[in-house]
């Protein structure tokens, strides 16, 4: 019987491939969503600060720091902050959730697969159960690209947002702000 040097199977065990910790890349990464206002305006806005992780036993944990809204408005930043999101309060919304490394493990670079993730998001003390499809891609050995198929459409009502929505659309004078808010999301982890 051949014995294998054991140079061999430290690198075997190093393999670009391997299954490991993915740490999101927070400046490679987004999170967007649509507000709809007076009918029929909508606005893009997102969050300029998340981290997140996916172990390798496929737990996925996503923290949203909500006083990074980024909306293009300072004064609207800060109603969105203090109003609606209470961050005093409620400083981030979590995503967790468990996936299969399996898939990724597999992919070669530029290689893509599409999947039904379930996940619970935590908001403003409620936690909820969404699904959402999502596009992988290996990007390089120690990089993957996770993004949304298509938006996650959130009611407001669930995360006990409608009083927030509410005092907002009166501060700005609106006729209306929906209720049903489409999220998008493209994130990069580093292995």
């Amino acid at each position: 019987m051949k014995k294998i040097p054991m140079v061999m199977l430290m690198l075997a065990g190093l393999s670009s491939y391997a299954v490991a910790d993915w740490e999101l890349v927070n400046d490679e990464s987004s999170l967007h969503y649509v507000s709809i206002k007076n009918t029929h305006v909508a606005e893009v806005n997102s969050f300029e600060t998340l981290s997140g992780s996916i172990t390798d036993e496929g737990k996925v944990a996503l923290a949203i720091n909500l006083a990074s809204v980024a909306t293009g408005v300072p004064v609207r930043d800060e109603r969105m902050q203090k109003v609606l999101f209470d961050v005093a309060q409620f400083a981030e919304a979590k995503v967790t959730g468990q996936v299969d490394l399996t898939a990724v493990s597999e992919l070669e670079v530029g290689a893509t697969y599409t999947d039904l993730v379930s996940l619970k998001l935590s908001l403003h003390g409620v936690e909820k159960e969404i699904m959402s499809g999502v596009k992988v891609t290996r990007l390089t050995n120690d990089r993957v690209l996770v993004a949304s198929l298509e938006p996650v459409v959130l009611d407001a009502k669930d995360f006990k947002l409608v009083e927030g929505i509410e005092q907002l659309r009166e501060m700005a004078n609106l006729p209306n702000i929906s209720l049903a808010v489409p999220v998008t999301f493209s994130l990069v982890f580093k292995g």
